[in-house]
């Protein structure tokens, strides 16, 4: 293994040894003492505000209904808004390092390697910014135990107060194998007419990949890429674009309040994390773009990242955003 990606022990996804681990959290599961069973009447509470805002939760038990639905949609609706929720970051990569930009991607790597993704949302929308009628985004919840799976604790206690159910992940949690055989024919990846939209999307694309392609991350950035573009030909990164405006800054959360964009549903949640990433992309546009946005300079940057998604390019190497910082900021945002 190449020392740009080795942790000081053990790379065993499943593993409990967390201690092990070059750790920057307290993530030994079996030690875990958080109280996640005494919130139902919230969780619940979360789930009915979902489905009345048009966020269709989607468990193992209603998959397949669920993408026949969201075939149909993407024909008329080809702009994906998309966020996941994951267990945070449990490792750090040591050795030497070519960059700042190749530190951040072996992080990347390392922890979307041995972690497993938790939610993801998927928002549809048309070439205006209109949504579909009714539901308009799928909130996908993947299987996922805390007894058994690699997490940071800090992470999935936000995530619990959020609202999500992790008792009902690991009894109807949906697994990733079959997810992606069911998105590689849905019309939704591997189409040059579907554009993505996102917010400092590294990790959240880094779960895609490896879940589609069922294998770790490219062990470096160029190849990354080179399987990016293949899956997701068209992405735009909205924390990307705001290096062009220059009164935004912070997370989307914050981002959306300048742009006076309403959040619909609850905070932390890959559903309305989503939602609000494709409303707020789409009134950003309108308000610092002119409606047209320069593909040549903007298509295919992911913020934090150092190399063009696009087939030449340069990225995002004059970030002054120090490594640590930059993945904590993706993981609050």
């Amino acid at each position: 293994m190449s020392p740009a990606v080795t942790v000081t022990k053990g790379e065993d996804a499943n593993s409990n040894n967390n201690n092990n681990m070059n750790s920057n959290s307290n993530n030994n599961n079996s030690n875990n003492n958080l109280n996640l069973n005494n919130k139902d009447a919230s969780r619940n509470e979360n789930e009915i505000n979902n489905e009345d805002c048009g966020i269709r939760e989607v468990w193992a038990s209603n998959l397949h209904e669920e993408f026949r639905s969201i075939c149909r949609v993407v024909e008329s609706f080809p702009y994906v808004a998309m966020d996941t929720e994951f267990p945070g970051v449990v490792a750090r990569p040591i050795g030497d390092f070519k960059s700042s930009a190749d530190y951040q991607y072996q992080l990347l790597r390392c922890n979307v390697d041995l972690l497993k993704i938790i939610q993801l949302g998927l928002t549809f929308l048309d070439d205006e910014g209109k949504l579909p009628e009714g539901i308009t985004t799928w909130q996908f919840n993947f299987k996922f135990n805390l007894t058994e799976d690699m997490y940071a604790e800090d992470s999935v206690e936000l995530l619990h107060c959020s609202g999500i159910r992790f008792e009902k992940h690991e009894s109807d949690g949906i697994d990733t194998v079959q997810f992606a055989e069911m998105l590689l024919s849905s019309g939704v990846v591997l189409m040059d007419n579907v554009r993505w939209l996102s917010f400092h999307s590294g990790y959240d694309f880094g779960y895609l990949l490896k879940i589609l392609t069922c294998q770790n991350l490219p062990q470096n950035e160029k190849d990354f890429f080179s399987s990016l573009r293949l899956y997701f030909p068209c992405i735009y990164d909205v924390k990307y674009l705001m290096k062009s405006c220059k009164s935004l800054k912070g997370g989307l959360q914050e981002v959306a309040e300048l742009l006076e964009v309403d959040r619909i549903g609850p905070q932390h949640q890959a559903g309305s994390d989503s939602l609000l990433t494709g409303l707020t992309f789409f009134k950003m546009t309108e308000m610092y773009f002119e409606d047209a946005i320069d593909d040549s300079k903007y298509l295919g940057h992911l913020y934090g990242l150092g190399t063009n998604h696009g087939e030449k390019g340069g990225g995002d190497r004059g970030s002054s955003t120090s490594p640590t910082a930059a993945v904590d900021n993706a993981i609050e945002e």
